[in-house]
């Protein structure tokens, strides 16, 4: 596993602030000024001093990918004051990383993977925040529950012990048509307020269930528009990687 140094002489606070500022206007632009979204940023590939680099520049949400970096990073970023987040997909071998380093998983797509988080959160004597990944998409490609499958797989995993459902979270459609993108995010939202809703009314416990983790980089004011509460960013903040030398 090689991991990437820090770019030479890249300003992670300035490139941290300029990602603030685009979701200040977005939010602004969508009627949502003050809203609050925050930005997570995405440090795969990236090593521990690169990655302290961003939390330190006030990226304190940070989201990892691969069990095998977070096991190498986990401690500086601990140490830090990083709150840290599993935003890829986790097999369940894996789980015990991400039970020792995270804050939240956000990528639980599958019971056999809450009942397994379930269990080690219980062995180790700790509560784990998680998110239900759903493919609004519908491209094979990617992971996550059916939209029609999300709310009733949210009640499951709430019922679990250990774990408390935040909310939901997805990957966009791969497309640079705006209003097919939207209608992906849009569809999130409406499970997230018929979760709300359904809790208010006492049919089932998502009352934590607000968070809606949508939208990267290219997309982010779609999301924002559509009612994201946390975008995930990567190189707008953490800069781009100089290609090896051969």
């Amino acid at each position: 596993m090689e991991l990437s140094p820090a770019p030479a002489g890249h300003d992670h606070a300035a490139a941290f602030a300029d990602v603030k500022a685009r979701v200040h206007v977005a939010e602004a632009s969508c009627g949502r000024a003050g809203s609050g979204v925050r930005v997570l940023v995405a440090t795969k590939t990236w090593d521990a001093d690169a990655a302290v680099a961003a939390v330190r520049a006030g990226a304190v949400l940070v989201g990892e990918s691969r069990m095998q970096e977070l096991e190498a990073k986990g401690a500086a970023l601990t140490a830090a004051g990083a709150r840290i987040h599993v935003i890829g997909q986790l097999q369940r071998n894996k789980a015990a990383v991400a039970v020792r380093w995270a804050d939240c998983v956000q990528t639980v797509d599958s019971l056999a993977l809450a009942q397994r988080l379930s269990r080690l959160c219980v062995e180790a004597g700790r509560e784990l925040d998680v998110m239900v990944q759903v493919n609004v998409s519908g491209e094979s490609t990617k992971a996550g529950i059916e939209p029609e499958d999300a709310l009733d797989f949210a009640a499951t995993v709430q019922a679990l012990p250990a774990l408390t459902v935040t909310g939901f979270m997805t990957i966009g459609l791969n497309s640079p048509v705006e209003a097919a993108v939207r209608a992906g995010y849009r569809r999130l939202r409406e499970i997230r307020d018929q979760a709300l809703i359904a809790s208010e009314r006492g049919a089932m416990d998502l009352r934590e269930a607000w968070e809606l983790s949508m939208g990267m980089s290219g997309d982010l004011e779609w999301a924002i528009a559509e009612g994201a509460t946390m975008v995930r960013v990567g190189t707008a903040i953490m800069g781009t990687r100089t290609p090896p030398a051969y």
